[in-house]
């Protein structure tokens, strides 16, 4: 096991970074050192730069909405008396489904832009005209594809995490605070969320995490064959550097984008941390 993770992850990832040193064109050897050129040229290339805005106006939309949704969706299973187990499973079963898949069925079904789709079927009950969903750049109805996507195949998850933590909180609690007369959002207030802080911190972090890291849906909506992501009206890092090392095979310039993403991934996650107290003793 120490072999293969070595081989395949650590001596993998030392390789890589060699090669954001060097000239690796068409090559996935080393040759001519080149130092910090491929992150100069990376940093000054507007595309990249538009991907790093693009993400980070993704995230900050896809993050706080994920985590309202995940929030309250658990509140709601968690006042259920009977059937919480038929419904978190319900609910969690969309985190088992492959963003490939679920990507191909919301092109292909839910917004394919035809008259019989179930988006354009459902809008003509309202009176709507059929709308090229992923098209449509004015407005960028192409959004409400990619954030509805994404919260059907994460609020589950988020859910079953906030319901861990929910039923991890002591009745003694919600007790004396009826007693005193506390109800509704001042028990949410006062009791829930403080108790749920460590809960909603890692939920937090993770979906930061999941949100920089996003590539498989914004590939497959917009992929109509072995191009890549050239065309597509909105790119992320992950996509730009697939271009880049898979479509150009530079992978000296590939590799040294995968580091500065997960540099910045890594300086916001420690600047959460730093926010949040995470790994903070209570003591």
């Amino acid at each position: 096991m120490l072999i293969g993770l070595g081989v395949f992850k650590y001596v993998a990832i030392g390789w890589s970074f060699l090669l954001s040193l060097s000239d690796a064109r068409g090559t996935i050897v080393p040759s001519r050192w080149v130092g910090l050129d491929n992150y100069q040229a990376l940093l000054s290339d507007g595309a990249f730069r538009g991907s790093l805005t693009q993400i980070l106006l993704f995230t900050a939309f896809i993050v706080p909405v994920t985590f309202a949704a995940s929030l309250g969706l658990a509140l709601l299973v968690h006042r259920i008396r009977r059937g919480r187990a038929v419904l978190r499973t319900v609910f969690l079963i969309p985190a088992a489904v492959s963003y490939v898949a679920a990507s191909l069925l919301w092109k292909m079904c839910l917004f394919n832009g035809l008259p019989a789709g179930v988006a354009n079927t459902l809008g003509g009950w309202f009176g709507m005209d059929p709308v090229p969903w992923l098209q449509t750049t004015s407005p960028p109805l192409y959004w409400i594809v990619l954030v509805t996507l994404r919260l059907w195949l994460q609020v589950g998850f988020y859910m079953v995490l906030f319901l861990a933590g929910l039923q991890g909180i002591p009745k003694d609690l919600y007790e004396a605070a009826a007693l005193d007369g506390a109800t509704g959002l001042r028990l949410l207030r006062r009791i829930t969320l403080p108790m749920l802080r460590n809960t909603s911190v890692a939920v937090l972090m993770l979906l930061f995490i999941a949100a920089f890291q996003a590539f498989d849906e914004f590939y497959n909506l917009f992929n109509s064959g072995l191009s890549g992501t050239g065309s597509a009206p909105v790119q992320t890092p992950l996509g730009y550097l697939y271009n880049t090392a898979m479509g150009s095979q530079d992978y000296g310039l590939g590799s040294a984008g995968a580091f500065v993403l997960t540099a910045l991934i890594v300086g916001v996650t420690l600047i959460q941390g730093r926010f949040t107290g995470f790994g903070r003793s209570e003591g």
